[in-house]
């Protein structure tokens, strides 16, 4: 409808005119009447509107299923002790000395095996002397000879054992190569040191090719042993690389440790490194 003041003289001419206007104007109001109201607030529609069904209500969200906690692995220390010097989880070095520092096993025995060693130096904790008698047994098995060159070592062999290497090569250096008394693995009847009978790279870095040194290291968890001080480990063992020193921790533990990788009896109990002594 037009509200500016040009349109009224048109209507002003006659009454037919007006009436013609009024006519006009109930047209559109029933046309207007006719159209169907927009819904207040409703936005403005296309050009060609179409029919179009309402928007589908979200999915219904179901909430994953319950994953179930998986049931606690227990750890390696609560099994045996890593401090008790009977336990065959012990763990001796640098930074953890036995206690009492004198400590002897109670059960120590000859192994029934070949040996180079005399003395005390021949003798094990039972069950480590039960173990290297089959792992001997079955080394010589395969061809492998195999001979203990050193098993136990008591407190005051240690003392002097430590004290000749202070007095020939210096503390710093004898550090690397011997124990401080109270901290020798050899006292506590869980570990010895192999040979193959020919002397000839004896406790010597050549022995890790010799087949005692390489049959151990492949086989000697089938029994319960470990070479304790890996090459390349010393930064966590505080031992360069002795791959005739064998320590007993049990048929489960050795075979865990080779089956995941792990060199160091540190790194399988998650203790820290012992590179030296504090």
């Amino acid at each position: 409808m037009c509200h500016n003041q040009e349109c009224l003289p048109a209507m002003a001419g006659s009454r037919r005119a007006f009436g013609r206007f009024l006519a006009l104007g109930a047209g559109l109001t029933v046309l207007a009447a006719c159209t169907p109201e927009a819904p207040a607030g409703a936005p403005p529609s296309s050009a060609s509107p179409t029919a179009s069904a309402p928007p589908s209500p979200p999915a219904a969200t179901t909430a994953p299923p319950a994953v179930p906690e998986p049931e606690p692995v227990p750890s390696p220390a609560r099994k045996f002790s890593l401090t008790d010097p009977a336990s065959p989880w012990l763990v001796v070095n640098k930074y953890r000395p036995l206690a009492p520092a004198d400590y002897a096993p109670a059960d120590l025995v000859r192994p029934a095996v070949a040996t180079s060693a005399a003395g005390d130096a021949a003798l094990l904790n039972s069950t480590t002397a039960a173990a290297a008698e089959a792992m001997f047994a079955a080394a010589a098995q395969d061809g492998v000879a195999m001979v203990l060159a050193s098993g136990y070592r008591s407190y005051a062999t240690q003392v002097a054992t430590y004290n000749g290497y202070v007095a020939s090569r210096g503390q710093a250096d004898a550090d690397t190569a011997s124990a401080r008394p109270g901290y020798s693995e050899h006292q506590t009847g869980w570990s010895f040191d192999i040979a193959d009978g020919g002397g000839g790279c004896a406790f010597q870095p050549c022995f890790a090719d010799q087949p005692a040194a390489v049959w151990a290291k492949a086989n000697g968890h089938r029994f319960g042993f470990v070479v304790r001080y890996p090459l390349m480990f010393h930064p966590v063992t505080g031992y360069y690389y002795e791959p005739w020193h064998l320590r007993y921790i049990g048929v489960e533990a050795a075979t865990e440790m080779a089956a995941r990788g792990i060199s160091t009896v540190e790194e399988y109990f998650g203790l820290e490194a012992a590179p030296g002594y504090p």
